[in-house]
């Protein structure tokens, strides 16, 4: 009962400053203020307007806003289907209405590190053209009832393994930071167990197979605190207000608090240059300002058993990593990966999952013949611009889908051509081959 008052006593406080902030706002817009300028009312009500508008962005997912795709001219409509649906997850399709078929089937695997799935919104836009988009679209854990079980990273694996499965054998899988190792993991499990369901290739963008490879604040972390420090101090149950009341989770909010101390002197500088902004008239709904934090300041809550075992198997005994890992007494093993093309992308300045933890990948694909490895090092990219940025647009892309094409032909085709020596890789392509 103590941790779930923790968890309601958080959520007074996030609605208490929404209502501080509504109220501000209404009181300094009074007309009758008008008549009597007053810059101090004109800050009040932008302080009003930014709080009220920040704190209840913390308990909003946030909608694609992909509705429209030009091409030739033409307006498509794009549809968000539910292809598959799971208590802790769902499978989406971005359906571009009237145009043929894109032959390149992509299965985007989504962070689930606190954020939702939208926080890949710009690059599910980026592929759209060329590609048939599926995304992983997790759930928010307050809102599922403790009925429906456990969700670890085992159980993650296996949504994976089911949303692979169902995709069929011509999915080009990315996985992008967090979920990587796992990506990694389900693949070889289709692998040695289902060959006919395996995905062509799989990309890891950002991911930590191997955090010891590089030191981070994140692997510090991981490595400074023990789990019984992480239980007591991250893990809440669920409070009244939500269908999940009483699972244990590690609250978005809390991890949101983790995120902006990170960075805390360069988000309360952005917070107070949005207020002036909006106090001289001069912000707009879309402004930069609010696409960026109506994003960022939406978490969702991660269940507690996945946050625990994602610190304790992927960073703490790297089973990974070190090619031990288990899904339901099954030991996965990635040289059993013989056929599915695998790419790493990392970003040179990544202070998340820096340079190394990626690309280790690579070496433990012992079954892999080479010209079926490739990695990627992206210069002055950090974390997010390798997969949402102008490095992602402008460099990133264009070798991913170069790299899918190179490994679309039929199985036995592929296989053939593994055997050939590696063609010449494009400048800041490294193949192994």
């Amino acid at each position: 009962m103590r941790h779930m008052a923790t968890y309601d006593l958080m959520e007074t406080v996030r609605t208490t400053n929404q209502w501080l902030g509504a109220s501000a706002l209404a009181m300094a817009s009074y007309p009758v203020f008008s008549m009597v300028p007053n810059p101090a009312l004109q800050m009040l009500a932008a302080w009003g307007e930014v709080t009220e508008r920040s704190f209840a962005r913390m308990v909003m997912k946030p909608d694609w806003g992909i509705h429209t795709f030009t091409e030739d001219g033409r307006d498509h409509l794009v549809k968000v289907e539910k292809v598959l649906e799971q208590p802790f997850g769902d499978l989406l399709h971005f359906r571009v209405t009237g145009r043929h078929v894109r032959p390149r089937k992509v299965l985007l695997v989504a962070p689930m590190s606190g954020h939702y799935a939208t926080l890949l919104r710009s690059t599910v836009i980026s592929l759209l053209a060329d590609c048939e988009v599926y995304i992983t679209d997790w759930h928010n854990a307050r809102d599922i009832p403790v009925s429906a079980g456990k969700f670890d990273v085992e159980d993650y694996a296996l949504y994976l393994v089911d949303f692979m499965r169902h995709l069929g054998p011509d999915t080009h899988v990315m996985a992008v930071c967090q979920p990587a190792p796992l990506a990694l993991a389900a693949a070889a499990y289709l692998a040695e167990i289902d060959p006919e369901a395996q995905p062509r290739t799989l990309t890891l963008i950002g991911g930590p197979i191997d955090p010891d490879a590089a030191a981070t604040d994140v692997t510090d972390f991981g490595r400074r605190v023990t789990m019984g420090q992480l239980e007591q101090s991250m893990i809440q149950r669920v409070g009244f207000k939500y269908k999940g009341v009483g699972r244990q989770v590690y609250p978005g909010l809390l991890q949101l608090a983790s995120f902006i101390s990170m960075n805390g002197e360069r988000h309360a500088q952005a917070f107070s240059n949005q207020i002036q902004s909006v106090a001289k008239g001069e912000a707009s709904e879309h402004d930069a300002h609010n696409r960026f934090y109506d994003e960022y300041l939406a978490v969702m809550d991660m269940t507690a058993e996945f946050y625990l075992s994602t610190v304790q198997r992927i960073f703490k005994t790297r089973e990974i990593a070190r090619n031990c890992f288990t899904i339901k007494g099954h030991k996965v093993d990635i040289g059993k990966i013989t056929n599915i093309a695998v790419m790493t992308v990392e970003g040179a300045n990544d202070d998340i999952s820096a340079p190394g933890q990626c690309v280790a990948a690579l070496p433990l694909c012992t079954g892999l013949p080479d010209a079926m490895k490739s990695q990627h090092l992206e210069p002055g990219a950090g974390h997010y611009g390798i997969f949402a940025g102008k490095s992602w647009r402008n460099n990133i892309r264009p070798l991913v889908l170069d790299f899918i094409d190179g490994h679309s032909g039929p199985r036995k085709a592929v296989k053939k051509a593994a055997n050939k020596p590696a063609k010449p890789a494009p400048d800041n392509v490294a193949s192994l081959g």
